[in-house]
């Protein structure tokens, strides 16, 4: 474990200093507190620093920081001032009682009084109580976070974790984040820990974390089915005890494979979130149809014929419950639908229209080579390596400029209104079947997609 220190840039640093020589001579103290701590002692630079401030009163901190700062406050319970222009948030201890139910249902005070211990005890884990004062290099850390974090450990602060549900959900993203495994008491702990209507946007908001920043992400998948909580997500605990063929599959049930699938997913991120966001999503779905279709065939051997396309509605399911973002939506659900597509189109050696067509139903067809990289890829002892089906479609795509984009219509309704046709009906049937010929290959410019208009024109008067 390194000496604690925190890493900020110059402005920040500077800005910090303040504060904490500030607090002091006022008559406090200023610690940082929580994941910036956490981070450097991982080695990990921090994006936001929370400073904690002790020993005086609310109205002498804000006095303080206004000095300086233009600030805004958080709730006057709250006791947190946001530094504007700042990473920084500068905070009281604070009490919460649990008053109601769910994640909002708490009663909450800030209290200059407490001390470090009891302030750190409604924190979620021991890694994340841990305090540093860098005007003496004191570290405080009541729970033993810095010893859990040098043996990967992941464990509750106290009884009152039991508190917000919220935390199971943080303790499946901390889990694949920082690649520890779960203590066997904060498992059992979150298993009698009820889900309590847990407001969705905060629900997506873990998994886009577990997406995003996990790096071993099958270990947040296995934590919520040891401690129970798959079974609120039942299009993936559909997945546990479904079994694949073991000629192809020799890691073991689709659950499995799913878990595997994230982690090389998760090895080829490429810095860009929503892209990102978008394939894992695909990735971690891409087989929630194989529970529905899933057979002993008559060869003896294991089949989920269809499950492709009988993902979608599953994969819909589960991400209309988090979010409501059909953009988001309807951009994953194809890439599950037609996830096997990659590998048909290459062992038929398709020709352009097939992949013109393919480009159009997922929009972007990288996104869909970066599914099946993961697919192939999550299949463990067979060795990670790059997709054969994955690079021919990846030229090909590239060849006919559909890598990264559905085709754009040629034809456009200007065009046959500029040609003397009034919008309307058989206007949207031309433009149609003009793109349907578009994307066969029967022309590639304006001038060729014009004479198909009026070939199909003079057939139409024909008739």
């Amino acid at each position: 474990m390194k000496e604690m220190h925190v890493r900020l840039s110059k402005r920040d640093s500077e800005a910090c200093a303040y504060v904490f020589e500030s607090v002091r001579e006022a008559g406090g103290r200023a610690y940082f507190v929580g994941g910036c701590v956490r981070d450097n002692l991982l080695g990990i630079a921090s994006k936001d620093v929370d400073i904690e401030v002790y020993g005086i009163d609310p109205s002498r901190l804000e006095n303080v920081l206004s000095r300086r700062f233009r600030t805004e406050m958080v709730g006057k319970s709250f006791g947190v001032w946001i530094l504007k222009g700042y990473r920084i948030d500068v905070s009281m201890p604070r009490r919460e009682r649990k008053m109601g139910v769910g994640h909002k249902g708490f009663e909450i005070e800030s209290d200059p009084r407490l001390s470090p211990a009891e302030a750190c005890a409604r924190r979620d884990f021991t890694i994340n109580a841990i305090l540093f004062d860098p005007l003496n290099g004191e570290i405080i850390d009541p729970y033993g976070g810095r010893m859990d974090l040098s043996r990967g450990i992941l464990r509750h602060t106290s009884e009152r974790f039991s508190e917000d549900s919220l935390r199971v959900l943080r303790a499946m993203q901390f889990a694949a984040r920082f690649n520890m495994n779960v203590a066997p008491e904060t498992i059992g702990i979150c298993s009698k820990i009820g889900f309590e209507n847990l407001p969705p946007e905060r629900v997506f908001e873990e998994w886009k974390k577990l997406i995003l920043k996990g790096r071993e992400i099958s270990r947040g998948l296995n934590f919520l089915k040891d401690c129970g909580w798959v079974k609120y997500f039942p299009e993936l605990a559909a997945c546990i005890g479904c079994l694949q063929d073991p000629e192809w599959h020799p890691e073991g049930d689709v659950f499995v494979h799913t878990g595997y699938c994230m982690d090389a997913f998760a090895r080829e991120r490429i810095g860009d979130e929503r892209e990102d966001l978008i394939v894992g999503l695909a990735v971690l779905c891409h087989d929630f149809g194989k529970p529905l279709t899933t057979s002993l065939g008559a060869d003896g051997k294991i089949h989920s014929y269809g499950h492709d396309s009988m993902g979608a509605g599953p994969a819909r399911s589960f991400l209309w419950r988090m979010t409501r973002e059909k953009s988001l939506i309807e951009q994953v659900v194809p890439l599950v639908e037609r996830h096997m597509a990659v590998l048909d189109l290459w062992r038929g050696n398709a020709g352009d229209s097939a992949i013109r067509r393919l480009a159009n139903k997922v929009g972007r067809i990288d996104r869909l080579v970066r599914v099946d990289s993961a697919d192939r890829n999550g299949r463990p002892p067979y060795e990670a390596e790059a997709s054969p089906q994955g690079e021919w479609l990846s030229a090909r795509a590239r060849e006919l400029s559909v890598r990264d984009s559905a085709p754009k219509p040629i034809v456009m309704g200007r065009h046959l209104i500029a040609d003397g046709l009034a919008p309307g009906e058989k206007m949207g049937k031309i433009l149609s079947a003009a793109y349907e010929a578009q994307l066969d290959g029967k022309f590639s410019d304006i001038s060729g997609g014009m004479d198909f208009v009026h070939k199909m024109l003079e057939i139409d008067r024909q008739i």
